[in-house]
């Protein structure tokens, strides 16, 4: 079998010691933190479930406005891309630099030309000072920057899934617009934070490789109705 190899590392901003790794093993992908697999290049259904079931919701919007909260590796960013009109507007927010400079870089195969489709613009920021900076701005908000509402990576992430971090995401998005986010596994908590927010709350159970099975994941769909 062939071995791993660390192609890069990455201090995690407000993370402390933390730092991701950049794995390859042939063909294939890793991203690490610690011993935990945050995302692999086998394995993206999950993912690409994060946007299919948010374009999904605004199939019907003219130029939509979409924010994604983490690069990753470009798998709902690419699906995204497929799933909506050339007049749509998806802004990318990544914390970290080194994140899109592997995208860039050894994964570029694995993104394509989406970096560089005129729909989409990518911001090297903290998606929640975008989401706290606007108001009814967004038709749809893709939220994958964790393992899920606990903030794992950073604590500070946990400041996007508690009782402001939702209010701010109601307001930032338009009547009817709908909030997605990706979790490695269900949160009863998490729910009735939504649904007290005033969102319509559908948690989703998905497949880490889609319809190839894996690891059941949870994909939360939380619609503005007002």
């Amino acid at each position: 079998m062939i071995p791993w190899s660390l192609i890069d590392t990455a201090p995690v901003p407000g993370g402390g010691d933390n730092k991701l790794r950049l794995m390859q093993r042939g063909t294939e992908f890793s991203i690490m933190l610690g011993q935990n697999e945050l995302m692999n290049s086998r394995l993206s259904g999950s993912e690409e479930a994060l946007a299919t079931i948010a374009c999904t919701h605004i199939k019907g919007v003219t130029n939509p406005h979409v924010l994604i909260g983490g690069l990753g590796m470009g798998f709902t960013l690419r699906t995204a891309l497929a799933a909506l009109t050339t007049e749509a507007r998806i802004m990318v927010a990544e914390l970290m630099p080194s994140v899109v400079a592997w995208a860039r870089g050894p994964l570029a195969a694995l993104f394509g030309e989406s970096l560089t489709d005129p729909r989409v613009m990518i911001r090297e920021t903290d998606v929640g000072d975008l989401i706290r900076s606007r108001r009814s701005a967004f038709d749809a908000i893709l939220l994958d920057v964790d393992n899920g509402p606990e903030g794992l990576v950073r604590e500070a992430n946990g400041a996007l899934y508690d009782a402001r971090g939702l209010n701010a995401a109601y307001t930032a998005l338009r009547p009817g617009g709908v909030l997605t986010v990706w979790s490695s596994g269900s949160d009863r908590n998490f729910t009735q934070r939504l649904r007290r927010t005033g969102f319509d709350v559908e948690e989703i159970s998905v497949r880490a490789n889609g319809k190839g099975g894996g690891a059941r994941h949870v994909i939360w769909k939380a619609t503005r109705n007002k």
